[in-house]
Parts: C-alpha cells; structure tokens; sequence
C-alpha cells in the first residue's frame, strides 16, 4: 500500500484518478488549492469555485477518503498570474499553464503531499509516465491522443517524475466518464474547462485592462519593410497570426507577424510573411535529465493545439538552449509558448520559445 494525494479539482478525470488508487488498493487522500481571484472576485477561479469545491468533497465523501483543502492563493498570485502580466509586457503571449505545473502543482502542492507523508502526487493529467530498464523516468503521451496533456508536463524532472503518478493516463476519455457513472461519481458528466482558469471565462485584454494597464500603451503598426500603416491599442492586446481586429483597410487580408516590445511596434503583413522555419528555445527542461550533445532529428510541437512537426534540432553548448529547423514553415511560432519535443509518443523535452527566425 502505496500513500497517495490526489490533486483533485471537482472534474470527472482526478475524480476517476482517486477513485483508480483506491481500488488498487492505495491510501489515498484527496488535496485541492485555493487558487487566487480577483479582488471582488473571490471563488470565481474556475479551478476552485465554491461547486467545484463542493463536488471534490462529494467525491471524497463517495469513496470514503479524507480530502483537505489548502490555501496556494498568494504563490498563485506571486508566480502564475505575475508571469502571465510579465509576459505580455515583455511583447509575448505566455501560457501561465506551465509555470502553473512548474511551481504550484508539482512543487508547493508535492512539497505539501511529501511533507504530510505522502510518497506520491497523482493527477488526472491525459499522460504517462514509466520508469525505463536503467532506471529513468520516461513521460509519454496519453493513450487519448486526442486528450494529450504532456505538453504542459513537459516541465517535469526526474526528481518530480519519480513522486508522480496519472492514473488515467491509459484511458480514452469515453472511458473515464463511463467509469465514474457506473462509480456513481457526482463528476461524471461535468463538462471541462478549457480557459484560462483565473479568467474565469473572460477575456484576457479585459484582464490586463484591470491589473496591468501600463504594460500596454498604443504604438506604430508597422510593415515589415517598416513602413507604418496605423495605430495598434496595446501589444498585450495582439497575438502572433492574429486577423481580425487590426482596424485596418486592406485588400488583402493583414496579419499580425510579430511584436517588437523594445519600439512597442506590431508588425504585419500577408499571410505568405507569416511562416518561419526556424525558431530558438531557452530553459529547455530534458526529460531525461541529460541534454543531448549532437544533432538530432525529432517532432516539435508549438503550442498546446499545434500537430507536431518534423524539424532538426541542434543543442547549444550549454545544454538549456536550442535551435529548431523545421521541414517546413510554421505558421503561428509565437514568443511565451513552448517547443515541446517528441519521438512518437516519448517526450523529450520542452522550453520557451523566445524568438522567430525568418525563413
């Protein structure tokens, strides 16, 4: 018997988690955060709303196993929402997501897991992880591809992966909703949440608008020949291959091709400017702990909804950089977002894409 934290979130996957390691017999407690809302807000984050609390502790309740709830409002705030602002101060488009599973879930909530005995933390993550005939840990997609979740993972270590187990990691989805009906599970048909979950649904510029509003003043919109064509409203306000709502005329249809945050410039153009076959990656996090020395070839994936693409990636010498070739353009290589690297369903690693070479 195995102690085990569930990180539960009041949805049908970590329900179906929990349920999974107590009938293998494990000792399973089920643990979830209070996450930070906006002042005047308070129990609006979609990861903690007082039903999905509420539906956690049913859940616990059903398969009889203690479940505490634990207050991570203020590493929340300080970590995942402050690089969320920094982010598109700095001209780019971050997904919070990763530094959300980098330093909240899968170190204050495994640190909380350890400390109270627990030798693992499970989660309803669409991923596998397996531990290799030389004793390393290997992360892999999730059976439902369609439901893959390593993307975000990729920011997991050796030292994380040996406490981490994803229990549905195996399954399709249809499969986990069937389990948690026949379960009696009162998560079994809660739909999922797909935005960001301190938005509350809403949209981001708004966001901004409230908390950050010197980190996007108006500026130049410019060609990339650097003729300047119109006013943008803010660069937080803009994403790379983004169409609508440039208030442009044009006869052509005008995208956005970057963002330069230094001359607080956006910069567009045709849809033929918008594919690069090259970008760089920084803060590369190796799966397997070792960065590759030579050239190799692998699939990337640049952001969490992008198919996978053949490219050559070349390390740099110090071992948490990269550049990455791909076979053909990319269309949407944007700064903030990860380069995440597979070799069928293994993945290698990740990191952050900093900039977009032209092709």
């Amino acid at each position: 018997m195995r102690k085990v934290v569930v990180a539960m979130s009041g949805g049908v996957d970590s329900s179906v988690a929990a349920a999974l390691l107590q009938q293998q017999g494990h000792q399973v407690t089920g643990m979830m955060m209070r996450l930070w809302s906006e002042p005047g807000k308070e129990g609006t984050n979609r990861c903690c709303t007082p039903d999905s609390m509420a539906l956690a502790r049913r859940v616990a309740a059903r398969l009889d196993i203690p479940f505490y709830a634990i207050d991570a409002r203020d590493v929340f705030r300080s970590t995942v929402v402050e690089y969320f602002l920094d982010g598109y101060a700095r001209g780019e488009t971050p997904n919070p997501c990763l530094v959300c599973n980098r330093r909240v879930r899968w170190s204050f909530l495994l640190d909380r897991a350890l400390a109270m005995g627990a030798e693992y933390l499970a989660t309803g993550h669409y991923v596998r992880a397996n531990e290799a005939s030389d004793g390393h840990w290997q992360l892999l997609r999730g059976v439902d591809l369609t439901k893959d979740q390593s993307y975000v993972l990729h920011v997991l270590t050796q030292d994380k992966l040996k406490h981490a187990l994803f229990p549905i990691g195996e399954l399709p989805k249809t499969e986990v909703r069937r389990i948690a009906a026949d379960m009696g599970l009162p998560t079994a048909s809660r739909s999922d949440s797909q935005d960001l979950c301190f938005l509350a649904g809403e949209d981001y510029r708004s966001f901004i608008r409230r908390n950050a509003p010197g980190i996007a003043d108006p500026g130049p919109i410019k060609t990339y020949d650097g003729r300047e064509v119109g006013r943008h409203e803010g660069l937080a306000y803009y994403t790379i291959g983004q169409r609508k709502g440039l208030g442009l005329p044009s006869q052509v249809a005008l995208y956005v091709l970057g963002k330069h945050a230094v001359t607080n410039t956006l910069i567009i153009g045709p849809k033929d400017q918008l594919g690069s076959r090259e970008l760089a990656v920084d803060h590369i996090n190796w799966i397997s702990g070792t960065a590759p020395l030579e050239p190799f070839r692998a699939k990337v994936k640049i952001r969490y909804t992008a198919r996978e693409a053949w490219a050559q990636i070349l390390p740099l010498s110090n071992g948490n950089q990269a550049r990455v070739v791909f076979d053909e353009p990319q269309r949407d290589i944007t700064p903030g977002q990860a380069a995440v690297i597979y070799d069928g369903n293994l993945m290698l690693g990740g990191g952050l894409i900093i900039q977009k070479r032209t092709a």
